[in-house]
């Protein structure tokens, strides 16, 4: 069994989404010790950001008239989608940065899509854990309500776009005890933390399960 999992924090040993991912894919392991992980860490090595454009202009011409540069970036996009479709799961630690999806993270995005056939399901029909933190609170009734375009983002692509079966775990209020004008709400933080622990563990051993139950039917 092959699990794609990608990391987007730039947070090193600090990040929450990180945190969340080892708990998903120790939870993971506990049940299909077999499983191997196909890694990537969009945050300490980065995509080269000019690769989408390169590869989407490349779709225009005869392969003979590619640069290399071209060259490389659709052979980079290809080996993005490719890895989509090997792997039997996801476990994908995403989080919000500046109300949105990171940078680095949509070039994944992008570079997947321009490897794929147009409209392809990557993920079609499998598990993928969608863990996604956030340093403030953006819930219904908070003064940033709204301001979150990351999660649905993620819900539109991963599941709607590739066709994932989309387990989604979300944390907020990291910032909590790091930021001092967030003190008052290190109680809801830590509630929140554990919460997303415990989901993170779950998640892991249920999307586990329902790709061996999966490989049993077939």
């Amino acid at each position: 069994m092959s699990v794609l999992r990608i990391d987007a924090s730039i947070q090193g040993a600090r990040s929450a989404s990180s945190e969340l991912a080892d708990i998903t894919e120790a939870a993971w392991l506990a049940t299909r010790p077999d499983t191997t992980f196909v890694r990537r860490h969009l945050g300490n090595e980065p995509l080269p950001a000019d690769a989408w454009a390169a590869a989407v202009h490349a779709g225009f011409l005869p392969d003979e008239q590619w640069t290399s540069a071209q060259r490389e970036a659709v052979a980079l996009a290809r080996t993005l989608a490719d890895e989509l479709r090997r792997s039997e799961g996801a476990i994908l630690a995403l989080p919000l940065y500046n109300w949105g999806v990171s940078q680095h993270a949509k070039t994944w995005f992008d570079l997947a899509m321009a490897g794929g056939v147009n409209g392809e399901r990557l993920l079609d029909g499998k598990p993928a854990i969608v863990l996604t933190t956030r340093g403030g609170g953006y819930a219904p009734g908070t003064p940033r309500e709204g301001w979150d375009h990351n999660t649905g983002y993620l819900r539109r692509v991963i599941g709607d776009v590739w066709g994932a079966d989309v387990i989604l775990v979300e944390r907020e209020l990291t910032l909590a005890g790091v930021n001092p004008a967030m003190d008052s709400l290190r109680g809801i933080a830590d509630a929140q933390k554990q919460a997303a622990l415990e989901a993170s563990d779950r998640a892991g051993r249920e999307a586990a399960a329902a790709v061996e139950s999966g490989r049993q039917a077939a």
